[in-house]
């Protein structure tokens, strides 16, 4: 077995095996670089705090935001960079058009994304996990919230919901913290951005998440704030137990 590495970063357990972990750490730092709020000089900060409604963005600035407005445009506005105004972002390559005031916040895809790009720094069999979303080269075992695991080959999956942090997903169509009836949705999917989308929108549509999931072929777990586990229909055929 590889190594097991481990440090710090996105607010996060970064746990990884299989890839160099300096080079690992450094693609997560360019992440945090460019799209932590949490740091004044991050280009989102900058894009945000400019009263400009032009604004010339970098090429990752750019294809990152695309990613995040495709998340938007798949997920009905679930997943959305500007809480509730996708419509009002034109990107044209590095030409960024938005109503002065409209902030953004791209942590909707950003985390996922360095994880999958870190999992393409996997030479033979590894995985990269952060903050329990995970991106996999090989087989390895994965706990699940409220108890159990399961074994993924190869591919991404991800967990969201308010165990750990609170109530941190928001509602775009009403502003506020998200009355979901889950504590987490666990999602699988081909990358763990694709896993990590899922895992979203569905906790974000309640009790139409599971159907949600299943009408698009996607495998999803549920905790209910009782502490009931449903699985839907893709979930038992997609994502095998650990034996």
């Amino acid at each position: 077995m590889n190594a097991v590495h481990r440090f710090r970063a996105m607010g996060c357990e970064i746990v990884l095996a299989g890839a160099d972990p300096n080079a690992v750490a450094a693609a997560f730092e360019r992440w945090e670089e460019t799209f932590s709020l949490f740091r004044p000089q991050s280009e989102l900060c900058r894009v945000n705090a400019s009263l400009a409604e032009v604004q010339v963005v970098s090429p990752f600035f750019s294809s990152t935001l695309e990613v995040a407005l495709a998340a938007a445009a798949d997920t009905d506005g679930l997943v959305d960079p500007t809480l509730g105004s996708p419509g009002e972002v034109r990107l044209a390559g590095r030409i960024l058009r938005r109503p002065a005031g409209l902030a953004l916040d791209l942590n909707g895809v950003v985390k996922a994304l360095a994880v999958d790009e870190a999992a393409r720094l996997i030479r033979g069999d590894g995985f990269v996990s952060a903050g329990g979303d995970i991106a996999a080269r090989g087989p390895v075992d994965v706990a699940l919230p409220g108890g159990g695991a399961v074994r993924v080959v190869a591919g991404g999956l991800a967990t969201s919901g308010i165990a750990s942090r609170g109530n941190h997903l928001i509602d775009p169509l009403g502003g506020r913290p998200s009355e979901s009836p889950w504590e987490q949705v666990t999602a699988s999917g081909a990358t763990c951005l694709a896993a990590d989308v899922a895992a979203k929108a569905a906790f974000l549509l309640s009790e139409r998440g599971p159907g949600w999931l299943d009408e698009r072929g996607i495998a999803g777990r549920f905790v209910s704030l009782g502490g009931e586990i449903i699985e839907n229909g893709c979930w038992s055929h997609a994502v095998p137990a650990c034996i």
